[in-house]
């Protein structure tokens, strides 16, 4: 890639990422899109998606299949698994260097998403692999006739649990409210699943290993009474929001606390030439919807951003 600048590059694959690629090609820009691993982003570890316009139903993996048809229309570049080191965004052009090239662009549009987020207690690090896991639709299988526990209320958590006894014996739903957070009709399928056992009020404090060195249990506490209760389990599920992956980039842009990038209407970031988009954004909602939205905005915008760069040029070497 040496000596070439595209006009835009999209760090990321998912439905945000793709979405901002697309709109950004059909503005005729000559544009790329940059992942650490594959494309299809956190859909690709739904079983199923109930809230996609057009779709009553749809498995993850086969929306994310579609986007992906899609876009390959376009004949956009796409450098897959690759190891990012280094990134400048400040500069006019910016530069994102991996272990096997240096990509130049004229813009940058983040959508990295975000990734689960720890339960931040003692033994949930050692027992990654061994019990803990953060995808339900990757790990189920291994909890046939298993207990296991999901710790989280809202939707993610609530629907992951449900998908977590097609295969174990016993799922507790483990919520620190006093009710769920998940939508309506999400609740009422659950209370209607006899393998699900609600613990409100109650956060975990530790995980527990088993002889063989895997989760044997997970103690948790009612914060209201103090009560501390050890409850055996083979698997622990946690759902409880998300960390924005901002790595490599987090300090060049306006963040809010959490780390979030903060963006204006047009998903354009506090740095000239840089927008966000997606999950790793500052948004009140969460969803491939949204997400989708935020790209299609974000690739207009950039467009008409690489055509202002570019009658400004012109009209200095015409001067």
């Amino acid at each position: 890639m040496s000596g070439k600048i595209f006009d835009t590059i999209v760090l990321g694959g998912g439905p945000a990422g793709m979405s901002a690629a697309m709109y950004a090609k059909r503005g005729n820009l000559d544009v790329a899109i940059i992942d650490t691993s594959t494309l299809g982003g956190q859909p690709v570890n739904y079983l199923e998606i109930e809230n996609y316009l057009g779709f009553d139903s749809i498995e993850g993996w086969e929306l994310a299949e579609k986007f992906e048809k899609h876009i390959d229309k376009f004949n956009i570049p796409k450098f897959m698994m690759e190891e990012i080191q280094e990134i400048d965004l400040v500069s006019d052009i910016k530069t994102i260097k991996t272990l096997k090239n240096e990509y130049k662009a004229r813009t940058v549009i983040i959508a990295t998403g975000a990734s689960a987020s720890k339960l931040g207690i003692k033994g949930e690090i050692e027992h990654i692999g061994k019990g803990v896991s953060y995808c339900a639709v990757c790990d189920g299988a291994f909890y046939r006739d298993k207990t296991v526990a999901v710790v989280g209320g809202g939707n993610a958590a609530i629907e992951e649990a449900g998908y977590l006894t097609k295969f174990a014996k016993k799922v507790y739903i483990i919520h620190r409210r006093d009710e769920l957070r998940a939508d309506k009709i999400v609740q009422e399928r659950a209370f209607q699943n006899n393998k699900l056992e609600f613990i409100y009020d109650t956060i975990p404090l530790e995980i527990n290993s088993n002889a063989e060195g895997c989760v044997g249990s997970i103690k948790v506490q009612n914060v209201n009474t103090k009560e501390i209760t050890d409850l055996s389990v083979d698997g622990i599920f946690p759902y409880i929001g998300f960390t924005p992956n901002v790595q490599g980039f987090s300090g060049q842009i306006m963040q809010n606390e959490r780390g979030f990038i903060k963006v204006d209407d047009t998903m354009r970031t506090s740095t000239m030439g840089v927008f966000a988009v997606g999950d790793v954004r500052v948004t009140p909602l969460r969803q491939v919807i949204t997400a989708v939205a935020d790209g299609a905005i974000a690739g207009v915008a950039a467009s008409k951003y690489v055509e202002e760069l570019k009658t400004t040029a012109a009209s200095v070497m015409e001067g």
